[in-house]
């Protein structure tokens, strides 16, 4: 629902998105965020190490557990993207069948 704002603020492309699933079929968005990570096969399930590759992780679980509970606390249901040097096309066919299938 963003993505007009984004597009206004953000007049370069970045390497790096983050978004929250919504729920659908009866699957919460926590849900639909692990089955996301766990569905890809371009990206790799890894915390960003500064490399080429494409990165998918939920920095809930990952990243910024040691701020649960606090106001710097994210969403469970976050996924953050890394995006690396592979075909965009690649890249996009592997987010949209993760997508569907979570």
């Amino acid at each position: 629902p963003q993505a007009g704002l984004a597009a206004r603020q953000m007049r370069l492309t970045s390497g790096m998105l983050s978004f929250i699933p919504s729920e659908r079929d009866g699957r919460s968005a926590e849900d639909r965020a692990r089955r996301f990570a766990e569905g890809t096969s371009i990206f790799s399930l890894a915390e960003s190490l500064g490399g080429v590759e494409s990165l998918v992780e939920i920095p809930a679980v990952m990243t910024h557990g040691s701020v649960a509970d606090s106001p710097l606390e994210v969403s469970q249901a976050l996924v953050r993207l890394s995006v690396g040097v592979e075909d965009v096309d690649d890249l996009l066919a592997d987010v949209m069948q993760a997508l569907d299938e979570a």
